[in-house]
């Protein structure tokens, strides 16, 4: 059952009285132990390194868009993981400045060892925007010293190098793809050749336009067709309304009237259907000017001979039906011609129908040839402005431009140690042996058993509690008392004295 917390004070301090030399061992042990491991307490002499980090000279708004400088992101990963490399480490742990001169002897054992214990006491740490610091601890300060030197000097060195081997490497990388698209573009280039050298049926669009071209001539020679025939049907109409000789007996103009009348008729009827433009109107006009010629010309020789020679009659050959009958043919010969020309058509234009199939059939792989030749075009042109920034950027790391490490501030030599020194433990050991009683006595009344005020046994039971005896020491339980506690101070002054004057000595270098 847990003491009350307003009895613990006094419940410790009871104990504490009635164990007085428990008590004084505690403190004893206690503040020798903490005082010796003052003794033994392993020294360590830390010297550090300040780099700054430069990337704001003049050259980057110059080259800005142009070059690629060196990034200083993830900055102090970047610093670790560069001396962090067991070549760099190993440089350092075999320099005979630092280790002397069995540094540059040492076993794989050693050096391994050695490396670890590099890795172990270094550290980074930002000092600001720009700057940041290497530093190294050791129990010798000539060595932190030396090492955080070091360090900082194996730092810049390898950054350098490192900056310059990425951009060679990444120049190198980039001309190297560069002309590897060369290659592909000429071999891309050569299949492209080779196909149009191989189908020079031409392309789709040319195809489509012979293709109209052709089908616009049959359509205009077949309308053309049609209007012949139409002409050579009207000629032979013509034809059968004319007769093919003449009498000398009869009188001429009589016949020509009719012919007329005829013509005449016909031209009415196609001016109510078609214009004066079209190929019939016009064919009949031009007979009827020519009928009207010879009406005249018979009714001029009708004059000069006033009756006919010939009762039997002579035939002669009808001059009109002549001309009617070679218009017919020379219409049919023509119609003959464009009929030849719809079949030269026709059969282009299955020749063409061939040609797009074979168009169709080619597109596919023409379509992928220059898709390749664009893509790769377009890579290319972006690889060679790479290599160029690539270029530029490796100029500047090897002009020492761009990103630069400087040590602002070398290593110093430290003369006092870093952490926990001997007078902290000293003035520890003395506070935590006096502590050291009364923690142990108040953690034995928590958990001792027994019951030691009213109020737990009240809340033990349910019960009040009427009434509490005092503890009745005898007289000479307090003369035996006295005699123990004046030996306990006695003894408690002397070994604070000795323990101070062991701390003293030690703090004077005396011992």
């Amino acid at each position: 059952m847990a003491l009350p917390l307003a009895q613990i004070p006094s419940e410790v301090i009871r104990e504490v009285r009635s164990r007085k030399g428990l008590a004084f061992f505690i403190f004893l042990i206690v503040s020798f132990t903490v005082l010796g491991a003052g003794f033994v307490w392993p020294y360590q002499y830390e010297s550090k390194v300040v780099i700054y980090a430069d990337d704001s000279n003049i050259i980057r708004p110059l080259m800005e868009g142009s070059a690629v400088t060196t990034n200083i992101g993830e900055r102090l990963s970047t610093v670790r993981e560069t001396l962090w490399q067991r070549r760099v480490l190993a440089e350092a742990a075999t320099d005979k400045d630092i280790f002397g001169e069995s540094a540059g002897n040492l076993s794989d054992e050693e050096l391994e060892a050695r490396i670890t214990s590099l890795r172990q006491n270094m550290e980074v740490a930002p000092r600001g925007e720009n700057y940041f610091s290497i530093s190294y601890s050791s129990g010798s300060p000539v060595e932190a010293f030396r090492v955080a030197q070091k360090l900082g000097q194996l730092f810049i060195a390898e950054n350098t190098r490192q900056k310059r081997s990425e951009s060679r490497n990444a120049y190198d990388f980039i001309d190297n793809q560069v002309k590897s698209y060369e290659k592909q573009i000429a071999q891309v280039e050569s299949k492209l050749k080779e196909f149009l050298s191989k189908n020079v049926d031409g392309t789709e669009a040319e195809a489509n336009a012979r293709m109209a071209n052709l089908r616009g001539q049959v359509e205009l020679a077949r309308m053309e067709k049609s209007e012949l025939e139409a002409r050579a049907q009207s000629i032979q109409e013509q034809l059968e309304s004319v007769s093919q000789t003449l009498s000398q007996g009869g009188r001429t103009p009589d016949a020509f009237e009719r012919r007329i009348q005829s013509l005449q008729t016909r031209l009415d009827d196609l001016r109510l259907r078609y214009h004066d433009s079209y190929p019939d109107i016009i064919s009949i006009k031009k007979q009827l000017a020519e009928l009207r010629s010879q009406r005249d010309a018979a009714e001029a020789n009708g004059d000069r001979s006033t009756e006919s020679s010939s009762v039997g009659g002579e035939t002669l050959v009808n001059p009109l039906y002549q001309d009617l009958r070679g218009e017919l043919v020379t219409t049919r010969a023509d119609i003959q011609t464009i009929e030849t020309r719809i079949s030269a058509l026709t059969r282009l234009i299955a020749a063409q129908e061939e040609r797009m199939e074979r168009i169709q059939a080619n597109k596919a792989e023409y379509s992928e040839l220059t898709r390749d030749m664009e893509v790769n075009k377009e890579i290319y042109d972006d690889l060679l402005k790479r290599r160029e920034m690539a270029r530029l950027s490796m100029h500047l790391d090897m002009e020492g431009q761009g990103l630069n490490y400087e040590i602002s501030e070398s290593a110093q030599y430290s003369s006092t140690p870093s952490g926990p020194q001997f007078r902290l433990f000293a003035a520890a050991g003395l506070l935590l042996g006096i502590i050291a009683p009364f923690g142990a006595a108040i953690g034995y009344v928590q958990l001792d058993p027994r019951i030691r005020a009213r109020e737990q046994l009240e809340e033990s039971i349910g019960l009040p509690v009427l009434g509490e005896l005092p503890r009745v020491r005898t007289p000479f339980e307090k003369r035996r008392e006295r005699k123990v506690t004046v030996f306990i101070v006695f003894a408690a002054v002397l070994v604070s004295i000795t323990y101070v004057a062991v701390a003293v000595s030690e703090l004077l270098g005396v011992i």
